[in-house]
């Protein structure tokens, strides 16, 4: 259904009840993120990191964005960049600038439960700006695609903040099998959302700690941010700054540093990396069992979508996804297939090889990447 120039999170294939004043129809997960927002951040104060030739898209799906709230990038490089590109812009704007940084890949729900934790991890911040604040999920089983973070003392001295609110002891990339199934069992662990809350100035500074080609190269698009200079500035250094993501650049390090003797650190500089816990449903729409779980079984276990017809005999927890009106898919015997029927591709394929989907991606002709 994704292609280069329609990605996952603008397609409108999420069944959710309407928002207040507007009619029912399917949502794209950039516009379900969005919506998570009311009641905790201004739309003014909302800005969207991605691709600057996604831009026109986001303006269709978000009318209610202007450009300036649009941080288009000329080259994908990764989270960390992304994140410090924002960093960057909000910190020149308001140099006491909080913000989180939210992922638009996601289901959550409840709303409010989130909105309540996001609150925390802002309270958190301002109580202490030396904060790094993460998200984690309370795992439902022993999920081998996520990384995983270990919890450590509570955090003292926020209101709410003691049975929610953690110090970080480590993250864990993508553990095996036997090694997520001890973390799930040892309930010291959580899956790490992605999802963050720290002040601008802060994540600068780390990043110039701990990623400094990156911190320099954003340094010199800031300098020039909003001038003449600024789109030709931003085309030719972007590209140039390490591809790395920010687990990896900024929040081990910043982990582990925090765990390590000062060796001569004064208390005012030491960063602190925290987690709130998360205890709602996540479901990352990152495969197709992943997006079947966000559809009503029949008494068979199958799940159906699409404006399409989909007749379905004597078949058992299958995925059809008829996205072609006027089309039928017809399946008889059938059983945990997944089946995906768009206006220029057909994907069938059963349900046990839907995480080797990477696989067909490598082969496919390139006018359907």
């Amino acid at each position: 259904m994704s292609r280069k120039d329609r990605p996952k999170q603008l397609l409108k294939f999420i069944d959710r009840p309407a928002a207040k004043g507007k009619s029912a129809e399917p949502v794209s997960l950039l516009a379900l993120a969005d919506r998570r927002l009311e009641g905790l951040v201004k739309e003014k104060h909302r800005y969207i990191c991605t691709a600057e030739a996604y831009r026109a898209a986001i303006r269709k799906d978000l009318s209610h964005y202007t450009d300036d709230q649009i941080l288009g990038e000329p080259a994908a490089r990764d989270t960390v960049n992304a994140i410090g590109l924002t960093a960057a812009v909000l910190a020149k704007e308001d140099k006491n600038a909080i913000f989180c940084v939210l992922t638009a890949d996601h289901i959550i729900e409840p709303e409010e439960t989130f909105r309540e934790r996001m609150d925390l991890g802002f309270r958190l911040v301002e109580d202490d700006p030396r904060r790094l604040v993460t998200f984690s999920i309370k795992p439902t089983y022993a999920a081998t695609g996520f990384g995983y973070v270990e919890r450590g003392s509570p955090v003292r001295g926020v209101e709410g903040a003691d049975k929610l609110a953690f110090h970080v002891e480590r993250f864990v990339e993508k553990p095996d099998a036997a090694r997520a199934a001890a973390y799930v069992a040892s309930g010291a662990f959580a899956w790490n959302s992605g999802m963050f809350v720290w002040k601008a100035s802060t994540f600068l500074e780390a990043l110039e700690r701990f990623k400094p080609e990156s911190h320099a190269g954003l340094m010199q698009i800031q300098a020039v941010w909003g001038k003449k200079k600024s789109k030709e500035t931003l085309e030719k250094v972007y590209p140039t700054l390490p591809k790395i993501s920010v687990d990896y650049a900024v929040m081990e390090p910043a982990t582990r540093e925090s765990h390590a003797p000062s060796k001569g650190k004064s208390k005012d500089s030491a960063l602190s990396v925290c987690t709130v816990l998360m205890d709602l449903k996540w479901l990352d729409v990152g495969s197709w069992p992943s997006y079947a779980e966000t559809l009503q079984p029949d008494q068979d276990g199958n799940r159906t979508s699409g404006e399409g017809a989909t007749v379905l005999v004597q078949g058992k927890r299958n995925l059809v996804v008829n996205a072609r009106k006027g089309h039928t898919i017809a399946l008889l015997g059938a059983e945990d297939l997944i089946v995906v029927q768009t206006d220029d591709a057909t994907l069938i394929m059963p349900r046990s090889k839907s995480e080797e989907l990477k696989k067909l991606h490598e082969v496919v002709d390139e006018r359907l990447k």
